[in-house]
């Protein structure tokens, strides 16, 4: 068996960025619409809701649990939990007329959010995402942020 010498540029750089095809619309492959209401959610909205929620998590951990640690994750599990599931949406998502819907699969709304809190949780799920703007948690729960 003869190996041949692998150029650089056979390979690629990371520097390069992730592999892209042209005209690819983020979404369409899990059926969203390219804009409008119910595409692909801007990246900027997504931390700037989180925000929104875990600074709620930490004012009413504040006022009510002395800002207690525990309490301040036990109210972020609960409001995302209870909220994803009775709305589509958290606190902060609503304010920035964004939601979460299922792309995948037929499971309950309810498992899914315990799925999709479970994986932010650990953080690593949160900062990996697919070319489709989807982060890990939501491509394990099966749900996507959309626009409304």
């Amino acid at each position: 068996m003869v190996l041949g010498v692998i150029d650089r540029k056979d390979l690629g750089s990371w520097m390069d960025g992730a592999p892209a095809e042209e005209g690819y619309v983020k979404g369409s492959s899990l059926g969203l619409p390219p804009e409008g209401p119910g595409s692909v959610a801007p990246f900027w909205k997504r931390p700037l809701s989180l925000v929104v929620d875990w600074g709620l998590c930490m004012l009413v951990s504040a006022l009510v649990f002395s800002g207690d640690a525990l309490a301040n994750l036990v109210l972020f599990v609960a409001v995302n939990v209870l909220f994803l599931s009775l709305f589509g949406a958290t606190p902060g998502q609503f304010l920035l007329r964004l939601r979460v819907r299922p792309v995948s699969g037929r499971s309950p709304m309810l498992l899914r959010a315990l799925v999709r809190t479970a994986m932010m949780l650990l953080l690593l799920p949160a900062v990996v995402w697919n070319r489709d703007a989807q982060p890990l948690h939501d491509v394990i729960a099966g749900t996507a942020v959309v626009t409304v």
